[in-house]
């Protein structure tokens, strides 16, 4: 499922890209399959991610060490799930 969250942060971007990057890749493959941050400014990043396992995702997400990292570093997070739009 194509997943986009939008983060605001106190971090710098390169701090939250690294440690968002490590909390995926210790999810493994089969849950987030790719994913790519884009850059919006030095506190804010949009992330776009190919999850195959939902649930994993979630219960990862809402872990004691994922609360404690977004109570240190997390302004605001809008996240929303995208739909490709095939034109024919």
């Amino acid at each position: 499922m194509n997943t986009l969250i939008i983060s605001t942060f106190s971090c710098t971007f390169e701090e939250f890209k690294t440690d968002v990057s490590g909390f995926i890749t210790s999810m493994g493959q089969e849950v987030v399959a790719e994913y790519e941050f884009v850059w919006d400014g030095e506190n804010k990043s949009h992330l776009l991610m190919n999850v195959l396992d939902m649930k994993a995702f979630e219960a990862e997400m809402t872990s004691v060490e994922a609360k404690e990292w977004d109570k240190k570093n997390i302004v605001m997070i809008q996240s929303m799930q995208l739909s490709l739009l095939n034109k024919n």
